[in-house]
C-alpha cells in the first residue's frame, strides 16, 4: 500500500458525491467535502500581500509556478524553481511536484522554512499530510515517463492538495495519466484545479479535458501551456461544458462565497512577484 492510501478513508465520504452530481447543477445547499457551494460568482483581483478575510490569493508566477496566499498570512508556492521575482519574499512553504529543470530547483532559497519534494526520497513516495497555521496540505502521487514516453518512473510526480479558508485547491503538477480510481478517492473533492494543458509534454488535450471532468472542479486555472495556440486549444475542447473567462492580470481572489455558479476555466496572465 502507498503511504498516501493510509488517509484514504477519511477522503471517501466527501468524494463519493462528486460522482454522482456535476456541480454546476447541484442546489446551493449541497456540500463537499471542504465548503458548502457558492451562492454567485464574484472575481476579483487583488494586489499581492494585501490583507485577506476568508479567501485565498492565487497568483500565477511562470509555467506552473504559483503563488496561494491564506487569511492567516501563509504563502505557499507550488512547483517552485527558484524564480518569483522579488528577492524580499520568502515563501512558508515551497512544493516542487516532478524532479524537473522546471518544476523544481536545486539552489532553493536558504531561508524557506518548508520545501517539499514531490518524488521518491530514499526509495519511498513522497507523502505529506501537515499544517501549516490555516493551511492544510497532503500529497497524492503519480507516475511519470520521459518526453518520448519511455523510462516510467513510480510515484515521480506528485499531485499537491492545498486547502483553506474553506477551500480545497488541487495543482495537479507534471501529470502524464488519467486518475484512477485510488487516485480520485485520495484526491477528493476539489474547487480549484491547476491543470497543465500543453497537449504533449504531460498529456494530450483531450485527456486532460477529461481529467477535468473527472474532478467536477468549480474552477480550472490553465498552467503549463508554452504557446498561446496550445492555450487557445484547450479553451476551445472546453467552450460549451465550462465557461471562459480572462480577468486579465495574473492574480484572482477566490472564496467560499465567490466561486462561480458554474464550471469556469480562468486564464490568468504569468508574472513574477513585483
Amino acid at each position: 500500500m502507498r503511504p498516501w492510501m493510509r488517509p484514504l478513508m477519511r477522503w471517501v465520504v466527501g468524494w463519493l458525491p462528486a460522482l454522482l452530481v456535476w456541480p454546476g447543477l447541484v442546489a446551493a445547499e449541497v456540500q463537499s467535502n471542504c465548503q458548502a457551494l457558492a451562492e454567485g460568482p464574484r472575481l476579483e483581483l487583488a494586489a499581492f500581500g494585501a490583507p485577506l478575510q476568508d479567501a485565498v490569493r492565487i497568483r500565477y508566477l511562470s509555467h506552473a509556478e504559483f503563488a496561494l496566499e491564506t487569511p492567516g498570512g501563509v504563502l505557499a508556492v507550488t512547483d517552485y524553481n527558484g524564480l518569483l521575482g522579488n528577492p524580499d519574499v520568502v515563501p512558508d512553504v515551497a512544493t516542487m511536484n516532478h524532479a524537473h529543470e522546471s518544476h523544481y530547483t536545486d539552489a532553493p532559497d536558504r531561508r524557506i522554512p518548508l520545501l517539499l519534494k514531490g518524488w521518491p526520497q530514499a526509495g519511498q513516495p513522497a507523502f505529506f499530510d501537515l499544517q501549516v497555521r490555516d493551511l492544510h496540505i497532503r500529497n497524492v502521487t503519480s507516475d511519470t515517463r520521459g518526453p518520448f514516453g519511455e523510462g516510467a518512473e513510480r510515484d515521480g510526480n506528485s499531485i499537491f492538495l492545498f486547502e483553506a479558508a474553506g477551500l480545497c485547491i488541487a495543482h495537479m503538477g507534471h501529470l502524464h495519466q488519467r486518475l484512477g480510481p485510488v487516485q480520485r478517492m485520495g484526491i477528493g473533492r476539489v474547487d480549484v484545479v491547476m491543470l497543465p494543458v500543453d497537449g504533449g509534454y504531460t498529456m494530450n488535450q483531450d485527456a486532460m479535458v477529461q481529467v477535468a471532468m473527472d474532478l467536477h472542479a468549480r474552477v480550472v486555472i490553465p498552467m503549463h501551456w508554452f504557446s498561446d495556440a496550445a492555450l487557445g486549444e484547450f479553451l476551445a475542447r472546453m467552450q460549451g461544458r465550462f465557461d471562459i473567462r480572462d480577468p486579465a492580470g495574473p492574480e484572482v481572489e477566490l472564496s467560499l462565497f465567490s466561486l462561480p455558479e458554474r464550471p469556469t476555466v480562468i486564464v490568468l496572465t504569468p508574472a513574477l512577484i513585483p
